[in-house]
């Protein structure tokens, strides 16, 4: 199937299992501690594929897995999320602590804000590396590349969030050497407009390098991705955990293509 007339999914590596969700739909299939294989989907309670405007697209799309996150839990307690490590927990809190080292350092603005973007990964790439999240991560690429492109995929792929590394670091980098100008007492507000605007600025770049993923600077920006998916984010998955993945995978298209056996529509709006 190409890429054009396949449902365009994407997804999320747990410690046990894969999450999967399209326009409309998720699916999350785990395996639990007894080796049962479990199943759960529904309705998206936020859909950014509902935002048309280029600037609220990017939010949108954290709000939405933010908002899918407690969801998935209350429907599959089984499910174990990245941030429920402890390892995880203490990089986040090393990672604030570093970044406020940083920004009082007499490094230049924009030198600033360019390491505590790096520093702000770290709690990403302590979540997956070499762990069972990272083969489920592996999982979830070759499962949705194989069946996005027709054709067996490796474990690296082109709309893994680990891409958006490049845009998000140059963006978040810029944006708050920006906001680092503004008066003391307006700092904490264009912190936050420049927070989300950059968000916004690189999940539109990220587009247009997956739309143009052959032009030379898409594949400059798309290299930081490549290494973090090559060396540190994803592992080759067993058998079992493919499965895992496969069984996401195919939840959530049963559902995108409406044989659950009933209608979406008309719908309540999210609360």
């Amino acid at each position: 199937m190409s890429r054009e007339t396949s449902v365009r999914l994407g997804g999320m590596a747990l410690a046990n299992g894969v999450l999967v969700h399209g326009p409309r739909h998720w699916s999350c299939a785990v395996r639990t501690d007894d080796g049962e294989l479990k199943v759960a989907s529904g309705l998206k309670p936020v859909r950014s594929a509902d935002v048309k405007s280029r600037f609220a697209r990017g939010p949108a799309r954290i709000a939405e897995i933010f908002a899918l996150l407690p969801e998935v839990r209350r429907r599959l307690p089984e499910a174990k999320l990245p941030v429920q490590r402890p390892g995880v927990l203490g990089a986040m809190a090393g990672s604030i602590v570093a970044i406020q080292v940083v920004r009082r350092t007499r490094f230049s603005p924009l030198t600033q804000e360019s390491l505590a973007a790096l520093l702000a990964l770290g709690p990403a790439v302590v979540a997956l590396r070499g762990t069972s999240l990272a083969e489920y991560h592996g999982a979830e690429h070759i499962s949705i590349g194989t069946y996005e492109h027709g054709e067996p995929r490796t474990r690296e792929h082109e709309r893994c969030g680990s891409h958006m590394v490049g845009p998000l670091l140059a963006t978040t980098a810029l944006g708050s050497a920006l906001a680092a100008r503004a008066p003391r007492h307006l700092r904490p507000a264009a912190r936050l407009a420049a927070g989300v605007g950059s968000i916004a600025a690189a999940a539109e770049v990220f587009s247009w390098m997956v739309a143009n993923e052959r032009h030379p600077l898409a594949r400059a920006l798309a290299r930081p991705g490549h290494e973090l998916q090559q060396r540190l984010v994803t592992a080759e998955p067993s058998p079992e955990q493919l499965e895992v993945a496969n069984a996401a995978l195919a939840e959530c298209l049963r559902l995108e293509s409406g044989q659950d056996g009933r209608r979406d529509e008309p719908e309540a709006p999210p609360a």
